[in-house]
């Protein structure tokens, strides 16, 4: 007897054994989401984007019933930012929101803190911001046209304010002096702030902008005069303003691509559910209301096709970068 209770106790020690072995994965870790998703945004707080990425967020902890935080880590056009997602857990627990130029420039100049293709995994494409080419009170021209011709004329005397050395307006720039023969000076800043401050004050001629509420506030006082848009159509607010195709410069005619990111191999399952809410969240009136009436575009669509707009950006970059010469500094 004492020995068929020995039998049946080991017996049930064993079944439990098993029992804990067989148990999934998920038992051990709960199932995405359980706790706060940040969302890196990788600029300063009270811009566009920190306002878009922030509505976004509101939209995600609705969604997933999570509070969703944001965090701003601006700094080297968005590097800064990108790299604190790429080195945080695939986990679905940290998020980015930036444009894509860390992923289409940085890379093919010197080597970057992360690799963009094993380190980032697009998420979904939130929008598109146009680019203005301004004119400050130091440019005697007052169209596109005489800005060439004023370039010309004196090669080098026209300096062209950009958010940075390889940047997207940098790109607009070498593209349009490669196309028009012109000698522009480029001067890169390293973030749009202090850029817009010097713009006001004369420092420059021209400069290349996306669309803001701050801009185009100076441009309605008359600080600041519109040349050129960087965009698929004249924007509504700026009608009489051309676009950079219309003005024979279709290479020149490019937006600021914006987005939300993931750190690489996060779980498929869990882009997708990301991916879904953004669309979702983008479809919806308010969200909507809040980009369009800052110039941007919501643009939504699936990764994979996110993806694939990032690797076409990146070659094309790079054919200019050689192009011009580009270097790092």
């Amino acid at each position: 007897m004492q020995r068929l209770h020995r039998r049946r106790h080991l017996a049930l020690l064993a079944s439990g054994l098993l029992a804990g072995l067989s148990m999934p994965a998920l038992a051990e870790q709960p199932a995405w989401p359980a706790r706060p998703i940040r969302i890196v945004v990788a600029y300063p707080a009270g811009g566009v984007s920190d306002v878009v990425a922030r509505a976004l967020g509101d939209k995600l902890s609705a969604r997933l019933n999570v509070p969703v935080v944001v965090d701003n880590k601006a700094g080297a056009g968005g590097s800064i930012g990108m790299d604190a997602v790429a080195k945080a857990a695939p986990d679905g627990y940290t998020l980015g929101f930036s444009s894509i130029s860390p992923l289409v420039l940085n890379p093919h100049l010197g080597k970057p803190p992360f690799d963009p293709v094993r380190d980032i995994a697009p998420v979904a494409s939130v929008m598109y911001s146009p680019v203005l080419l301004v004119g400050t009170s130091a440019l005697g021209a007052r169209d596109f046209r005489q800005l060439l011709a004023q370039a010309k004329a004196r090669p080098g005397e026209v300096r062209w304010a950009t958010s940075g050395l390889a940047s997207l307006g940098h790109i607009m720039l070498e593209q349009i002096m490669l196309g028009s023969q012109a000698q522009i000076t480029h001067v890169p800043y390293k973030g749009g702030g202090q850029q817009l401050n010097d713009a006001l004050s004369g420092q420059f001629e021209v400069l290349s902008t996306n669309a803001a509420p701050a801009v185009m506030q100076q441009m309605k006082a008359g600080r600041l005069h519109a040349l050129a848009v960087g965009a698929p159509k004249r924007l509504e607010t700026l009608p009489d303003v051309p676009t950079l195709a219309e003005l024979g410069f279709p290479a020149a005619n490019m937006t600021s691509v914006f987005g939300i990111f993931a750190p690489g191999k996060t779980p498929a399952p869990v882009i997708e559910r990301l991916n879904a809410e953004i669309n979702r969240a983008l479809a919806q009136s308010d969200v909507r209301a809040r980009l369009t009436a800052s110039d941007n575009v919501p643009t939504g669509g699936s990764a994979a096709d996110f993806a694939r707009e990032i690797a076409a950006e990146s070659a094309s970059n790079l054919k200019v970068i050689r192009a011009a010469h580009i270097q790092a500094q």
